[in-house]
């Protein structure tokens, strides 16, 4: 099955009428169209590639080059409209679900993959393998078997490997002799891929590494039989069969995966582990610096182990062992080899989320590290934001350091949210501030600057003018907003809490266009806080696992940021709404259901109601397993007694909203939760959107999502029509 998407033309000619702030948002992808992204820098400093969109509101992608010898000079090495010869694009099924599982809502080229000399590129258009000489700048398609999935080059640029229909298959890079190098077994197996919870839930979107000697591959097997089959029906067409979605719920059975080397010629070998006690297979690391690398995980994610593979053999060693008695955060870029043959990792010790290297951490309390970006010969570059101990506030900010041991040296200077791509002495660093719309990408060599990255994303139509500060006496980090020229004698207003609120989902960040609609929201005439309490990213393992056993604490936390921040801004308590989608959406109901004495009206996007419809790797880490633990999931319900304890009692008004195509948070959540609520005598309201995801990139329900909630929250605080919704 393929989905078709147009490669949109630049648009013609439009009377001058300025976009209302929805439309804008929703035709920009929320601002993201036309921004560069997907940098990797060639190991020579030669070039920097990325990806770009042609403006603001085109979506297709372009593959570009940015040369930095001789002349600095922008180039296209691949555009997708020519490529297809201006056809409608083709979305095989597998490719819509791994967009999905990425977020990803446009088109072209969003993804590609690079040889180690950064010389040949490959990616997939309409389900064909393409690739691009970036040295030459040239680009062609290759006969490969479809629809391609995930292709990558070889180290040495002689081999692409891809996924086609459930198959490994390999061709050379001049389009000779492509073959399956593991075929699948059934209909419910496939090679190469990453299984569901991977993808979604582990931020592993692969299921294939080249060797670095260009001769071996290490693929996962997936076998999704053991996994039980839910139905995704869609009620507005119903001459349609409902599809099957292998789905590992909470307490249920998961996919079996396992890991095999295989050679160009087709010979494997199975990579031997303990996969029942440590099942989840949750990174893979192969460089030159030593053998391959595995991170896998108990299914309670208390242990963790880091594994190096005999490539002989198949067998595996013991690297290290990480335990922890909550559970243990998969971080991004490690586990990793320093070109020296020592362990990189990222690990929770003595209370802090550290850089170790060897058996050495190399920060400490100061830093929360986030991420390893990059390690060179006598540093790595990490992401991280101020720790529990750090000397002063920096709310909402993420920064790049290096780090040694002799020390910590901060790379970006500015105050905003940083991250950074790097190779030799080249490094791209993307900022964004809370001052100025977008993010500048600065290419320094050395340190010192050699080209900036230009951004054709759209200028939003208002300004973003965000207070951040910390509330409470957690020191909750809070963003607050006021409407555009809102003065002290106009008084206190209505307030509107638009949080995510949850793990893996930091709202409050030191970034302007990160607080857009929650700036329009308060052009209507509210004021809007965001909080990220307990269980948010960003300030320290302790902060983060609070919520063990307990998502409720989330809800007490907004409360505290509430309260505290009234005594500072003109905050209405008797008039306060929120709004939320995903876990915010759950966060949103559980207000309303739980404490009606606080809040007053609430907007539930897709909103999680019953833990036992999630998936096993994120509701099984904070809540354990449900047949063992059924007190823990009827207390953090919201279809339970314990979550509608009190619903009919004091009633406020409550809009559900979810997309009927959503698979991640199935429609079941919702439908469960209005019967609850009809059972319980507690009127509420429910928009089901015919044909929509997890996510909402329809331009036009995108919009009208916005405005139905301000129309929502108008009429449910008793505040007539307001201001405009420019």
């Amino acid at each position: 099955m393929t989905s078709r998407q147009q490669l949109p033309h630049p648009p013609a000619d439009r009377p001058s009428v300025p976009l209302s702030f929805p439309r804008q948002y929703a035709r920009t992808q929320r601002f993201g169209l036309g921004a560069p992204r997907a940098f990797t820098v060639a190991p020579d400093g030669s070039r920097v590639v990325f990806l770009r969109s042609p403006s603001g509101t085109e979506r297709a992608h372009r593959f570009w080059v940015l040369d930095l010898e001789g002349e600095v000079r922008e180039r296209v090495a691949a555009d997708p409209e020519a490529l297809l010869h201006g056809a409608v694009e083709e979305l095989p099924a597998e490719e819509r679900a791994r967009r999905e599982r990425s977020r990803e809502g446009s088109g072209g080229i969003v993804g590609y993959a690079v040889d180690q000399a950064v010389e040949l590129a490959a990616f997939a258009l309409s389900g064909r393998l393409f690739t691009a000489e970036l040295r030459a700048g040239t680009s062609r398609e290759l006969p490969a078997a479809g629809p391609v999935i995930d292709p990558r080059p070889s180290p040495d640029g002689r081999y692409v490997a891809y996924v086609a229909r459930g198959a490994l298959r390999v061709i050379g890079a001049e389009g000779d002799g492509d073959r399956a190098l593991a075929e699948p077994e059934d209909g419910q197996t496939a090679y190469g891929v990453a299984e569901f919870l991977a993808a979604e839930e582990m931020s592993r979107t692969r299921g294939f590494w080249w060797g670095p000697g260009s001769d071996r591959l290490l693929v996962a097997r997936v076998d999704e039989s053991p996994v039980q089959r839910w139905w995704m029906a869609d009620p507005a067409q119903p001459d349609r069969e409902p599809a099957p979605v292998a789905y590992p719920a909470a307490g249920t059975a998961n996919a079996d995966v396992r890991l095999y080397l295989i050679g160009l010629d087709g010979e494997r070998t199975e990579v031997a582990w303990d996969r029942t006690r440590y099942p989840y297979l949750a990174r893979v690391h192969w460089s030159p610096s030593g053998a391959p690398l595995l991170l896998v995980q108990s299914r309670d994610q208390r242990t963790a182990l880091y594994l190096g593979v005999d490539t002989d053999t198949g067998g595996t060693r013991t690297v290290h062992v990480d335990e922890d008695p909550v559970w243990i955060e998969l971080p991004s870029g490690a586990p990793a080899w320093a070109p020296d043959g020592r362990l990189v990792r990222i690990a929770d010790e003595g209370g802090a989320r550290v850089l170790a290297v060897g058996d050495r951490p190399l920060t400490g309390a100061q830093l929360h590290v986030r991420a390893v970006l990059d390690i060179g010969d006598s540093d790595v570059l990490v992401s991280a934001s101020a720790g529990a101990e750090a000397a002063g506030p920096e709310t909402g900010e993420i920064h790049v350091y290096r780090v040694n041991e002799l020390g910590v040296e901060r790379v970006s200077e500015e105050i905003g949210v940083h991250s950074a791509v790097r190779s030799g002495a080249v490094t791209v660093l993307a900022s964004a501030s809370p001052e100025s719309t977008g993010s500048t990408v600065q290419v320094l060599r050395e340190g010192k600057l050699l080209a900036v990255i230009s951004s054709h994303a759209e200028e939003p139509v208002l300004s973003a003018h965000v207070n951040l500060t910390e509330g409470g006496a957690r020191r909750i980090p809070c963003a607050v907003l006021l409407p555009s020229g809102h003065r002290e004698s106009d008084g206190v207003l209505p307030v509107l809490l638009d949080p995510y609120g949850g793990p893996h989902g930091q709202r409050v960040v030191a970034a302007h266009n990160a607080h857009l609609t929650s700036q329009w929201f308060a052009d209507q005439g509210f004021a809007v806080v965001v909080a990220d309490g307990r269980g948010s990213p960003g300030r320290s393992p302790a902060w983060e696992k609070a919520i063990k056993d307990d998502f409720t604490l989330t809800l007490d936390d907004q409360i505290e940021a509430l309260q505290d921040l009234a005594d500072r801004f003109p905050l209405d308590l008797g008039r306060v709404a929120i709004r939320g989608w995903s876990y915010g959406g759950y966060l949103a109901a559980l207000a309303v259901l739980r404490r009606p004495d606080v809040f007053h009206a609430g907007i539930a996007g897709a909103p999680v109601t019953d833990w036992r419809l999630y998936d096993t790797h994120y509701t099984e880490r904070y809540l354990g397993v449900p047949d063992e633990r059924p007190e823990v999931y009827a207390a953090n319900s919201l279809v339970t007694d314990d979550g509608l304890s009190g619903a009919a009692e004091t009633a406020r008004p409550l809009m559900i909203i979810h997309g009927l195509a959503d698979d991640n948070v199935v429609m079941a959540h919702s439908l469960r939760l209005s019967s609850a609520l009809l059972a319980a005598g507690r009127p509420h309201e429910l928009l089901p959107l015919s044909g929509v995801t997890h996510m909402t990139p329809q331009e036009q329900v995108a919009e009208n999502l916005l405005l139905l909630q301000v129309e929502f929250l108008r009429r449910s605080l008793g505040l007539g029509q307001g201001r405009s919704q420019g």
